[in-house]
């Protein structure tokens, strides 16, 4: 029996071009990008990004997730009508008053993470053509708290409105007083709800829409001093924590304790409407309550 030879390989050249196109992975490791995955944490699936939608909902359990305040404007503002006013200005941002230590810093890594001057938003814009003086708040920006620059905006959002008679529409989500800045903080509870009282006494509306999480004192004042008080479904919403409250009355609290579902069914909310269609619901009641549509055009 004869031995067949092997016929030779023929040599393929490589294509060194476009080696160099091909990512490479040091450790020679599955990796998946940042933020293509996103587990719920209600329901505890793991979801595609995309599939939670503009409106950030998951697909499984219908759970909010939250959103910032670029986000929050998109689902809301028509497109292209909103502009932002009261920026505060540099001296503003800077605002130590108790030389609290590394504030200044995580005030600044806030500022560039998020790009905004402070944990609120402000500005007029249009929502399906009626005029409405708007405010949406960034759990991103130092958990929403509220110091002094937060106050500034939302009060002279609430002034603006009321010198050219406009509804107000806020989306809140805070921790609380920035404890950073001490009594000063407080006293914002004061004067945004002097500005809003004003704003009630001229005859205008005033609609807060409670988002996750709204407590401390943000609850303690503008949250709560709404014409009708909208909710999003299991925000949580309340003035002290759970665990607070417990071991201070020494009692266990009922399971659900200070959801939007919970305040609704004790009557401190009038509404919770899913993200998804709470542009048409605020749009019905601004109608409902003679709001004008007007023209794309707002003085500053």
């Amino acid at each position: 029996m004869g031995l067949k030879r092997r016929k030779a390989y023929i040599p393929m050249q490589e294509d060194d071009q476009s080696n160099k196109k091909l990512p490479k992975d040091p450790n020679n490791q599955a990796f998946v990008p940042d933020g293509m995955w996103q587990k719920c944490p209600q329901c505890h699936q793991t979801i595609l990004t995309d599939d939670l939608g503009a409106e950030k909902i998951c697909p499984h359990c219908q759970y909010h997730f939250r959103i910032s305040s670029s986000e929050r404007l998109a689902n809301i503002i028509d497109k292209g009508t909103f502009v932002e006013m009261f920026q505060l200005k540099e001296a503003d941002m800077d605002t130590d008053p108790l030389n609290f230590p590394s504030y200044a810093e995580k005030k600044a890594k806030a500022r560039k993470n998020t790009g905004l001057d402070e944990a609120v938003v402000t500005g007029v814009g249009e929502i399906f053509g009626y005029r409405t003086a708007i405010g949406v708040m960034d759990s991103f920006f130092m958990m929403g708290s509220m110091g002094t620059g937060l106050g500034k905006k939302v009060a002279a959002l609430f002034t603006y409105a009321t010198e050219h008679r406009l509804p107000v529409v806020i989306f809140t989500a805070s921790g609380g007083a920035r404890m950073q800045e001490g009594t000063l903080s407080l006293m914002q509870m004061a004067k945004v709800s002097i500005a809003v009282q004003k704003h009630s006494q001229a005859g205008l509306l005033y609609i807060p829409v409670l988002t996750d999480p709204t407590t401390g004192g943000v609850t303690a004042s503008f949250a709560m001093e709404g014409d009708i008080t909208i909710a999003e479904p299991g925000a949580l919403i309340g003035f002290a924590g759970k665990r607070v409250i417990e071991q201070t009355i020494r009692q266990q609290l009922p399971e659900g304790f200070q959801t939007a579902e919970h305040q609704l069914h004790h009557g401190f909310i009038d509404m919770i409407v899913e993200r998804w269609k709470q542009k048409v619901v605020i749009a019905e009641l601004l109608q409902m309550h003679g709001v004008r549509k007007g023209a794309r055009h707002f003085e500053n």
